[in-house]
């Protein structure tokens, strides 16, 4: 058989069909999905702080749009970004000083910072509401 038969049934390089999803990998692309979600999130923290400082009708549009139904959902998918991101940046510098980085533990730290991330979320959403 010549070279070229060999190889033409394989993949040029492995892709995400090939590979079985494991939690470590799924954090890791969910990770880099919050990453991009901040950038969003931080334009429309913006938004809300050029609408304080510009006028009280521009304030009122804002705080309309965030206290709908589908701007309190953007907010919550915010918040939720946000400590996720910030869990798993947590994660990496713990694997950056050399801990943790066994297969079952890097595991059961994917798990964890996917439980803690929604209970923290659900603890600011309660607290938020508790005092307004």
């Amino acid at each position: 058989m010549s070279k070229t038969n060999l190889h033409s049934n394989r993949p040029l390089s492995p892709h995400l069909q090939i590979y079985k999803p494991i939690p470590t990998m799924v954090m890791s692309i969910v990770h880099r999905i919050t990453g991009c979600a901040l950038y969003f999130g931080t334009l429309l923290v913006a938004w809300w702080l050029i609408a304080a400082a510009t006028s009280q009708q521009q304030f009122d549009i804002v705080s309309m749009v965030y206290g709908s139904w589908i701007g309190l959902l953007v907010l919550l998918g915010y918040t939720w970004a946000l400590i996720h991101h910030m869990i798993g940046g947590i994660r990496h510098l713990i694997w950056d000083t050399g801990r943790g980085l066994e297969k079952d533990t890097t595991t059961k730290m994917a798990w964890a910072s996917l439980i803690a991330s929604v209970l923290l979320t659900i603890l600011v959403w309660v607290a938020v509401f508790a005092l307004a």
